[in-house]
């Protein structure tokens, strides 16, 4: 999890810097570049944008192989996501997530067996190694989920939620 202050990381301004790919062989990085390279084409139609998409997509093919990740080229994440271990993160592509958010190993975020609608996800939360989090549910901003946790119902602003399921207490700083 993250061990830099609420106050340093804002969760409406995101921080493009964190997707910056620092080297030659940076994973996690390089996938969301794709993702966002391929979205910022989506407008044109000319026949150059439309071959600079193919390149993208083919990007983000050969990187999610690599990292084992599942995120769609059309999601809705803003800017500044981090994602340390990309392995095993599956993200339904109409989920949203906010700006400046960290999301660990194995995370699913999705809808839950049946429907019922699609995560909420705002600014700089970060989410543990193996959490789930399903249905149709709001994550406050700057809130944390800890690691396996399972999370069916609303996370308010500045909490925690932890355990399966999720139980919900307050941040403490």
């Amino acid at each position: 999890m993250s061990n830099t202050d609420d106050s340093e990381i804002s969760a409406q301004t995101p921080d493009w810097s964190r997707e910056k790919p620092r080297r030659f062989w940076d994973p996690s990085r390089k996938l969301l570049r794709s993702i966002r390279g391929y979205q910022a084409l989506g407008a044109h139609s000319s026949p150059l944008s439309r071959i600079k998409q193919k390149w993208w997509v083919l990007q983000h093919k050969f990187w999610s192989v690599i990292t084992q990740a599942e995120i769609p080229l059309n999601c809705r994440i803003e800017g500044g996501l981090m994602l340390p271990h990309p392995n095993g993160v599956v993200i339904h592509p109409e989920a949203r997530i906010g700006s400046n958010c960290l999301i660990m190993q194995q995370v699913t975020i999705g809808t839950r067996e049946g429907g019922g609608g699609l995560p909420s996800i705002q600014g700089h939360v970060d989410i543990g190694a193996g959490a789930r989090i399903l249905g149709n549910v709001r994550i406050g901003e700057h809130s944390l989920i800890g690691a396996n946790a399972v999370v069916t119902k609303d996370v308010p602003p500045h909490s925690i939620a932890v355990g399966v399921p999720a139980r919900v207490k307050p941040r403490r700083n």
